[in-house]
């Protein structure tokens, strides 16, 4: 079985993926039963038959929202993905992977391996069905490091797959079919980006599950939360930009979008509980830095909840996303002005020799200047900063309120008790630090606190995939170097040509390797008696297979022939006929075999060319590739191996 995936561990996990699926089949027929009424709707003109389809439909919708509804309380079984330790933590939003239907790719890749390489299929089959093996693997992922390799591992090899068998005019004809993690609708295209999109979105989506796992009491847990998180954020930021029109809502811009702002805000989160953790001092300068740290967590998913109401997203964010997105902006608002207050109220007043300092810290603390004396005065004044501590605590209490009403209102977090305990404990310690500061004999009115000013000390990193730390190799290689045998290039068929050495040798030149290209014939030469051309690869000598070859090996081959002489297999490629061709050609080709040094899908041109679809219908990749081919060194600065034979 393959490392890295997790097909039996029925746990919670998987059987909230089965039960996925199960809604996702129903949501499917509901779809279909929903187009054929609404064809019958628009055909029909019979009066009756209309309203007996409009009450079908009606009927129809009502399931599909039901289905919805469903779909979205497994969604935000957020607790599954949370850690089994005893310390609470406020849990994170992790996402669902995307579920595919399965593949059979044996016949269309046998097919076009004997059209397109002049090969026979069957000889492939060991290699296709390892390619559909992975593609099986990579559908249960385990939620570790192992699991992330084995989805990276499977998109370098749609790179592959890519090059050798999805040419630029004509599709393959299979169906990439996909299911929306938000809301379960199926999608499919035959565009090969579809399946790498969705095979990122679920590199992103396992980052997010891993993340929601760590225990965050800990700091190592505390750090691989925050890596966890900041991954997910590159995955979906790399998504975001070099894939568009997707045809599936979750990975529209503007749900990337989000999605890359909520996985920010996670981290930014994580690091406000790293400070909290670490905090040794409780002095008033790191108090201070606690109640801006949480202020910029307020900030961030402020941001978030903003985006995840906008009108083109909040009808398939899960509800309880954006209540707990909500809950939390008001939960570190409340937290901000509790430290702000217990700054003021539990730190000894400034001395003449700390003032410079923390009058430095305070003049940038609030957003707006606090009403009332100068701030030297307040920091001095132990009066001054009760009173200023109090406006805090009021607010914060105010904000506290808010958070658990917020709450209250959504069903699927009231079952949720780690956010519930989380809430009404920060709202008791702000209670009681009030009643213990309040004094009876108060009669002046509290202030209005102003807000604190945003600031945290480590900005979250938005962390792009690094597709090169697994290393494949390419499963069609035995297909020979894709420099020259890929899906974009055509040739004529293999040309036996026999030829007999004369008194200057065979009369070409030779360059490169893997394959050996004709560089040049001598005319009147054995070579151009028989037939061979400027531009021809060699790929066998004898019967032996040449394509992997370097230049040496064919060269040595050649020279140990004797009388009777020597058996060539050739091939032209269609396009290159005439002198010069060879050169352009050569030189657009030096990018030799193997893996391109990066795997950056934009560096190569869009797979389903815009002419023949669409680009709404296609999801097309963003091409940013300048007319200046970026492959390796023109062939002329390599040409001191160029040899006449």
């Amino acid at each position: 079985s393959q490392q890295g995936c997790d097909p039996f561990a029925q746990t919670q996990r998987s059987k909230l993926q089965h039960r996925r699926a199960r809604i996702n089949q129903q949501i499917n027929k509901e779809m279909r039963m929903r187009a054929g009424a609404e064809n019958l709707f628009r055909a029909t003109s019979n009066h009756k038959v209309k309203e007996t389809v409009a009450l079908e439909l009606s009927y129809v919708n009502s399931n599909l929202q039901l289905l919805k509804e469903e779909l979205e309380e497994l969604n935000s079984s957020v607790d599954v993905y949370q850690n089994d330790s005893e310390s609470i933590s406020v849990p994170m939003i992790p996402l669902g992977l995307k579920e595919t239907k399965e593949l059979d790719l044996l016949v269309p890749l046998k097919d076009l391996i004997s059209e397109h390489y002049g090969e026979e299929g069957i000889l492939f089959e060991k290699e296709i069905k390892e390619f559909m093996e992975l593609r099986q693997a990579m559908r249960t992922p385990s939620r570790n490091e192992a699991g992330l390799e084995l989805l990276m591992e499977y998109y370098n090899q749609l790179y592959f797959l890519d090059s050798r068998f999805f040419p630029p005019t004509k599709s393959l004809g299979v169906f990439f079919h996909w299911y929306d993690s938000l809301t379960g609708v199926p999608s499919h295209q035959r565009a090969l980006a579809f399946e790498k999109g969705s095979v990122l979105f679920n590199i992103g989506a396992l980052h997010t599950q891993i993340g929601a796992r760590q225990d965050r009491a800990s700091l190592p847990g505390l750090n691989q939360a925050i890596d966890a998180f900041q991954k997910a954020a590159g995955a979906f930021n790399y998504l975001k930009e070099n894939f568009s029109n997707a045809p599936s809502l979750d990975m529209s811009a503007a749900s990337l979008n989000m999605l890359v702002r909520l996985m920010v805000a996670q981290v930014q989160e994580c690091v406000f509980e790293k400070m909290t953790l670490l905090r040794t001092q409780h002095d008033f300068l790191a108090r201070l830095q606690l109640a801006q740290e949480a202020a910029r967590v307020e900030d961030v998913y402020s941001l978030v909840h903003q985006t995840m109401t906008q009108a083109h997203v909040k009808d398939y964010v899960p509800f309880s996303w954006t209540t707990m997105v909500h809950v939390k902006s008001e939960h570190f608002k409340a937290l901000s002005h509790y430290f702000a207050a217990i700054a003021l109220c539990d730190c000894p007043a400034t001395s003449d020799a700390e003032l410079p300092e923390q009058e430095k810290a305070f003049i940038q603390f609030h957003v707006t200047m606090p009403e009332g004396p100068s701030l030297r005065v307040l920091l001095q004044d132990p009066e001054e900063r009760r009173k200023l501590g109090k406006a805090h605590l009021k607010k914060a209490i105010m904000k506290h309120e808010e958070a658990m009403r917020v709450h209250g209102l959504c069903k699927i977090l009231r079952k949720m008790d780690i956010l519930q305990e989380v809430l009404s404990f920060a709202h008791k310690r702000s209670l009681s630090k009030y009643s213990e500061i309040d004094h009876e004999e108060d009669f002046f009115e509290t202030g209005d606190a102003p807000d604190i000013h945003p600031k945290t000390h480590q900005k979250p990193e938005i962390k792009s995939p690094n597709f090169s730390q697994v290393k494949v190799t390419d499963l069609f290689h035995r297909l020979g170097p894709l420099s020259v045998f890929s899906a974009k290039n055509k040739w004529y068929p293999v040309r036996r040509v026999h030829l007999m050495r004369g008194e200057n040798g065979f009369g070409f030149t030779l360059r490169g390797d893997s394959p050996v290209l004709i560089a040049g014939v001598i005319p009147g030469g054995c070579a151009a008696e028989a037939g061979l051309k400027e531009g021809d690869y060699i790929i066998s000598v004898n019967g032996k297979d040449c394509k992997w070859s370097k230049h040496a090996e064919v060269v040595q081959l050649l020279k140990s022939t004797g009388e009777e002489g020597v058996e060539i297999g050739v091939i032209t490629l269609q396009g290159s006929e005439g002198p010069k061709a060879a050169d352009k050609k050569a030189a657009a080709m030096s990018s030799g075999g193997g893996l391109p040094k990066s795997n950056k899908e934009n560096s190569r041109k869009s797979l389903m060319n815009s002419k023949s679809a669409s680009t709404l219908l296609v999801w097309s990749k963003k091409s940013k590739r300048s007319k200046k081919s970026t492959y390796g060194i023109p062939f002329t600065t390599v040409g001191d191996n160029e040899a006449m034979y």
